[in-house]
């Protein structure tokens, strides 16, 4: 790689960080690649960027015209290979979104969307599915346009209340006033919403009609109510995003404030680490956030953001920086809001830190070994059915999640020294073969008998690594620690204890919920297994059809019938599922 990293073009283009594995953990961009990759290798950097240099087997390069070009090329590379240290979205939340649908008769829909199609007519997002639902009924009783679905060949009961135009006995029925007024309040003009309310609440009371006068009445205060609730508001109702952020060495906190219909409606605020230039972080991530939302008409920006490259990956004009004004005072809560995320991220890591590190230099002591990487063992098993292990990991003063592991034991039901050995062979003969990361520090639930398994799983592996037991009392709690054929009391109130109860209690809690799920699976094909008349095709079109036993027991004679079974071997099932 040194002879790869001489010949480097000093053009700009992309570049692509390759792990052993020829994976693509990283992808940048540089106005100079021979600079830009060089300084990976060279100098300090923050603890993500140390954490990415560390892994980086190889790399790659393309060179790129312009500036420009390799902008858009990157943006198309991250999507393509999805690079774990590359910032983006990553959790699964969708969005509620009011719909027009593009239809021959038009309806007004309530719908969820992790990713928006900008052809789509639609309003929002709203913070929440209920001041949605409640804006929904609202226009349903003001401007009613198609309730059924499919296309009923009779008028529907929302017809007979006037929620509906009925296209159904009236095809040529013009929706275009309705739509009209209904994007007109959802932009944010409510004006002649109140006025009309308020002309037929008057009507209906003059009618001598007070149930349905009193009904306007409330719908009236609920349109009052939404928009004073609002805590700024613009004249202009054009939607906006206002976006800004702050960062030190390490992270990057940014806040967008989203404003629709002139009023604020939520918030988006995230602390982030961050790998290279903090331009090019903040950029992906907010292309990333858009990928998940509609793009408004209009995103204002904090002054240290790049503009110009915003609107080219997001292919919109329409991006400002706000100089004065409500607008810049929207920026700078913005700013507000990202510094105090940023400050409060820094005294949760410190006061972690120290706690941490703490207990780790008492564990050191003890096992006179540096220890930054801990995996955690517990086995789980109910009178022998559904035997399993569970394994947690903590590295680097975390709980990685994403390391979590699930394994379902074949060489015992309940034997738990057998089921350490098992599990420990397993899970580091498949390390070794894939030539992962080896944890400086192995702990098991159990005293010294699981301990010594342990050591003899490793032993056969040609490992030496570092082995504890976590000792519980009678109580089932946590009193001591097993090293070296040693029993070491742990202090309650002690950092060391607080970590090591800690993990004791996390691997606990995994490894148990992975018991039950295994569990409620084996009883139920066990119960299956009893059942006469029931082969293997029956019992798989059963576990098609059901998660388990209750399911099964609450179906219908029907639905049973329905895949095939006998009315005799229904009744055997309902029997055995009690």
């Amino acid at each position: 790689m040194r002879e790869k990293l001489n010949h480097l073009p000093q053009k700009s283009g992309c570049y692509m960080m390759l792990n052993t594995y020829g994976t693509v953990i990283y992808v940048g961009k540089a106005k100079n690649l021979k600079n830009r990759i060089k300084n990976y290798f060279t100098g300090s950097h923050n603890a993500k960027t140390a954490q990415l240099v560390a892994e980086i087997s190889d790399f790659n390069y393309v060179i790129t015209n312009s500036e420009q070009e390799s902008l858009l090329l990157e943006y198309n590379l991250i999507k393509q290979y999805k690079p774990r240290y590359n910032i983006r979205l990553i959790d699964d939340k969708s969005y509620p979104y009011l719909e027009i649908t593009k239809e021959k008769y038009p309806r007004l829909l309530l719908v969820r969307l992790k990713d928006v199609n900008p052809k789509r007519n639609l309003f929002g997002p709203y913070p929440n599915g209920y001041a949605a639902k409640e804006t929904l009924n609202l226009l349903y009783k003001l401007y009613p346009l198609r309730r059924c679905h499919p296309l009923q060949k009779n008028a529907c009961l929302y017809y007979s209340i006037n929620q509906c135009l009925g296209p159904c006995i009236n095809p040529e029925v013009d929706f275009k006033a309705n739509i009209e007024a209904i994007t007109n309040f959802l932009r944010g003009d409510v004006a002649k919403v109140l006025k009309d309310l308020k002309v037929k609440m008057n009507e209906a009371a003059q009618n001598l009609n007070f149930e349905m006068a009193l009904e306007y009445k409330e719908l009236i205060q609920h349109v009052e109510n939404t928009v004073e609730k609002q805590i700024v508001s613009l004249n202009d109702h054009t939607d906006k995003d206002f976006i800004a952020y702050v960062n030190n060495e390490e992270k990057i906190a940014i806040s967008i404030i989203n404003m629709r219909q002139g009023r604020i409606m939520d918030t988006h605020q995230t602390v982030f680490s961050y790998v290279g230039e903090v331009q090019d972080s903040v950029i992906n991530y907010i292309v990333s956030y858009y990928e998940k939302v509609l793009v408004p008409k209009e995103i204002d920006v904090a002054s240290n953001i790049d503009v110009n490259n915003l609107k080219v990956l997001l292919n919109h004009h329409h991006i400002y920086i706000p100089l004065k004004g409500d607008k810049k005072k929207l920026i700078d809560l913005c700013l507000e809001n990202s510094l105090n995320d940023l400050n409060y991220q820094n005294k949760v890591k410190e006061a972690r830190f120290v706690k941490y590190q703490n207990a780790l230099s008492a564990l050191e002591e003890i096992i006179n070994f540096s220890v930054k990487h801990i995996e955690v063992f517990d086995n789980a098993h109910l009178f022998g059915v559904a035997p399993i292990s569970g394994m947690i990991v903590f590295k680097d003063f975390n709980l990685e999640k994403k390391e979590y592991r699930k394994f379902n034991l074949t060489s015992t039901n309940n034997d738990d020294y057998q089921a350490i050995y098992e599990v420990l062979y397993r899970r580091y003969h498949k390390v070794l073969i894939e030539n992962q990361p080896l944890p400086d520090l192995i702990a098991v639930d159990g005293a010294k008998g699981q301990v010594n398994m342990a050591l003899k799983a490793l032993n056969e592996l040609g490992l030496d690594i570092k082995v504890i037991g976590l000792k519980k009392n009678k109580q089932h709690e946590l009193s001591g620690l097993i090293f070296d054929n040693k029993e070491y009391e742990l202090v309650k109130g002690s950092p060391l204890y607080g970590l090591m109860a800690l993990l004791s209690e996390e691997v606990h809690r995994y490894t148990l919920a992975f018991h039950r799920q295994s569990r409620s699976r084996k009883t139920y094909l066990s119960v299956l297994d009893q059942v006469k008349g029931i082969g293997q095709v029956k019992k798989q079109i059963l576990l098609d059809n059901f998660t388990s036993l209750t399911e099964i027991k609450n179906a219908s004679v029907e639905k049973l019938r329905s895949l095939g079974l006998s009315d005799k071997v229904i009744k055997q099932i309902k029997e055995s599922a009690k």
